[in-house]
Order: structure tokens, then sequence, then C-alpha cells
């Protein structure tokens, strides 16, 4: 019996472990910008809700608290923009990357079906929809696509691996083309408070969904701009209907957020603090890493937002990462992202104030 294994690619980042090693042989250790996971402390402040909820030994329920689902709300009208939003409208969710890989088998999508994401793009949204069966293409403009068979409609800003952010004019004509076809939209927008040269805007926005979240789904982590990537802690806020089902579905499958978490989410949510901290940190590592590859003969493409720097010095993606890893910095080769990041690496913020200090050292040698 063929294993459902059999329908996912190589796992990608098995591939990086050889120059992993080549780095980490630096005489000085490796500074690791490949994967964006956050490395600088959970705020005392969410620490203290989670540990204060530590004696909770019944099981939480998937819809999560009423104080949950009014953090949730409350942080989506008062960030998003989302008028009118009702925790009918608001799903907590066991962590973003396991919601991006199980939903379109969770909305019933299969043969038959088509999923739509970004030529350059997070590969789970390929993975989920190979995990349903399901077909699947890349697009540079999604109203260009043929909506013949189309079920669900990846958006991704502000972008990984690019950091491209979508103007509100063109959320408001994708959601608008959807609606017309009868596509669902999922905007991953676990970027979204990381913007540096641009503003993003979330398809909750009433300028773009026009009060409506109808066909429209977002998709938020509190993994970035919290440092929770081990707290999984995320939600999908948006179209009523789609998360009924989607809420049905999960009591069937036991998809629980911990109590523990769902109380630190209400305290990471509730608190803009330690988020405008955290920005200033990854500014600042920002500001730096760019101004010492442009230095070493890179050019930064996009990177208006999220935690990455898109950088290229015109070479094949390998040959860039051989040559960074030879001098103890490990980055991740731009195919990971699709074949359009060839000649791209993407570059991760997340590292300690004291690696960033000697990436920007070795790339001035």
């Amino acid at each position: 019996m063929p294993s459902l294994s059999d329908r996912l690619p190589t796992f990608p980042w098995d591939r990086l472990e050889p120059c992993k090693a080549t780095a980490a042989a630096h005489p000085d250790g490796i500074v690791d910008l490949s994967v964006g996971t956050p490395v600088d402390p959970v705020p005392e402040l969410i620490r203290r809700a989670l540990t204060d909820a530590a004696d909770t030994p019944g099981y939480p329920t998937v819809w999560g608290t009423q104080a949950l689902r009014d953090a949730l709300t409350g942080w989506c009208e008062r960030r998003l923009g989302a008028r009118g939003i009702t925790d009918r409208n608001v799903l907590p969710v066991v962590g973003s990357k396991e919601l991006v890989a199980w939903l379109p088998t969770q909305l019933g999508l299969g043969p038959g079906d088509r999923v739509a994401f970004p030529r350059l793009a997070y590969p789970t949204y390929e993975v989920g929809a190979r995990l349903a069966g399901a077909e699947y293409v890349a697009y540079d403009d999604p109203t260009e696509l043929d909506p013949d068979g189309l079920s669900l409609l990846w958006l991704n800003s502000p972008s990984n691996p690019t950091g491209q952010v979508l103007p509100r004019e063109k959320l408001r004509e994708v959601v608008a083309w959807a609606r017309a076809h009868g596509v669902l939209v999922l905007s991953d927008e676990c970027y979204l408070e990381l913007g540096w040269d641009a503003d993003p805007v979330s398809v909750l926005d009433q300028d773009v969904c026009g009060g409506s979240f109808e066909g429209v789904v977002a998709v938020h982590s509190l993994s970035k701009r919290s440092n929770l990537a081990g707290y999984r802690a995320a939600f999908v806020a948006g179209d009523a209907a789609v998360l009924g089902d989607l809420l049905q579905i999960r009591k069937h499958g036991g998809m629980m957020t911990p109590a523990p978490v769902q109380a630190a989410t209400v305290a990471a949510l509730g608190d803009d603090t330690h988020v405008a901290e955290q920005r200033e940190r990854y500014r600042a590592r920002r500001t730096a890493l760019r101004g010492a590859l442009e230095a070493a003969g890179f050019r930064i493409d996009h990177s208006e937002a999220s935690l990455y720097l898109w950088a290229t010095r015109d070479e094949p993606c390998w040959d860039t990462v051989a040559a960074l890893a030879e001098r103890g910095i490990l980055v991740a080769p731009g195919d990971f992202y699709g074949p359009a990041g060839a000649r791209h690496v993407r570059v991760a913020l997340t590292a300690t104030d004291e690696r960033v200090t000697a990436a920007v050292r070795r790339l001035k040698d």
C-alpha cells in the first residue's frame, strides 16, 4: 500500500546539512541565519500567564476559552481593521504550520481540486495540497489564474521568503476576483507585524474585504511577534462558515491548543509593548546585516517586511550558500521556495546580537 509520505518532496532542510557542517567548523562557531526561529527570550508577562495556568488538569476546548476568543477578536479589530468581527470569526490552531499543511484535507479537497500559491512561497502550501491529493499551481498574479477547479488561493503578504508586501489595492482586487469565481482566499499574514519599508495590510481590513468576511480567512502566528514558536500559538480569522466547519472537524480530530498556551496567547495579544521592543531588535539586526551584505557585493531584492533579507549576487544559490558556509555563515538557498529562487538566498534576522555582529565581521573579511 502506498505511503502518504510518498506524495511529499524531500524535506528541504535535510539537503542543507553538509553546508551546516562546514559552517559549524568555523573557529568562531556557526552563525545560523537559515531558519527563522526566534532566539530572544519569551516576554515575562507571557511566561507568567503560562505558569499561572499550569494547573489545568481538564481537557481544553478546540474553540478556546471565552477570554481567548475575546482576545483574538479584540486584536483583529484593533490591529487588522476587522470591523464587526465576532467569536464566530476566530479559531485558535496548534501552530500555523499545522494549519497550512492540513487545511486542504480538512476542507475536503482532493483529486480534481486545485490549490494555488505564489511562485516563490513557503513550501508547506504545496505540501498541504499534496497531502490532500489535490493539484497545485504556482502563480505570478493570482487574477491571471484559470479559476476552473480552483478551490483554494493562498496569499502571503509579507512574503516568506522575499519580504514583498502586497498593496491594499492589489489585495482588494484579488479578493473581488476570488469572490466572483467562488474561490476561497487564505491569507498567510504571520509577518504582518514586521513591516520596515512598507505597512502590511490584512485581507480582513474593511477597505480590502468591504466589511464582509465572506470567502476570506487570515492566518496569524505569535511565533515571530512574541517569540512563541515553542508554544505553537496561532489562529485563523475570517469567514464564519468556513471556520465553523473547521471547528467541527478539529473537534473530532482533537486538535486542541493547550490551556496554558491559550492563557499565554491572551496575555501576548493584550500587550503591544513587547512587540515594539522585539521589532526594534530585528530592525537593528536588519540594518547591520543589510549593510554588510551590500558592502560584500550582494543585492537585496524586495525585503520591505518580514524577518528575512532576499539577497543575490547573481549566481546559483547553492554556490552562494557554500561560499558563505566557508565563512561560518549558514543561509537558506532560494530554491527551497521554488525554482524562481534559484539565484537568491534567504538571510534570516533571527540570530542574537553577538552572532549578527560576528556575521557582519566575517562578511567584511
